[in-house]
């Protein structure tokens, strides 16, 4: 079964972000296959590569880029959400004036395109976080 995985959920002061870590390597652990994980809203700070953890914490952030590393996942950032909450790659530091960028290593930013191919690709799409 192939899935795709939404994350509006930040790193911390939520668990939907851990929820759908531990979703996605269970999903894998079963031998089913992650077509992208899309991270949308508040979510998209799954992917600053300012995060500082504590050392006694579990970086979020750092697990996602090493599941992607092993399992060559498509990590995507919805740009609109990143731009305006001040997370930018290289490019749109360029496109906006910055010197400097702060996407993590492993992460893309693209548009809503993309989580409309994935749930056209997938056989299921499951959400984390959000708002009620």
């Amino acid at each position: 079964m192939i899935f795709s995985i939404i994350v509006q959920a930040p790193p911390v002061q939520a668990q939907g972000a851990e929820t759908a870590l531990r979703f996605a390597r269970a999903v894998l652990a079963a031998g089913h296959r992650i077509h992208r994980v899309f991270f949308y809203r508040d979510g998209v700070h799954n992917g600053t590569a300012l995060t500082c953890t504590p050392q006694d914490e579990n970086s979020i952030p750092a697990q996602w880029q090493a599941l992607a590393a092993e399992h060559d996942l498509d990590l995507v950032v919805c740009i609109a959400a990143a731009v305006r909450r001040g997370l930018i790659d290289e490019s749109e530091a360029g496109r906006y004036g910055h010197r400097h960028w702060n996407l993590a290593d492993g992460f893309e930013l693209s548009g809503l395109g993309q989580l409309v191919e994935a749930c056209l690709t997938s056989d299921r799409v499951v959400t984390f976080g959000g708002r009620s």
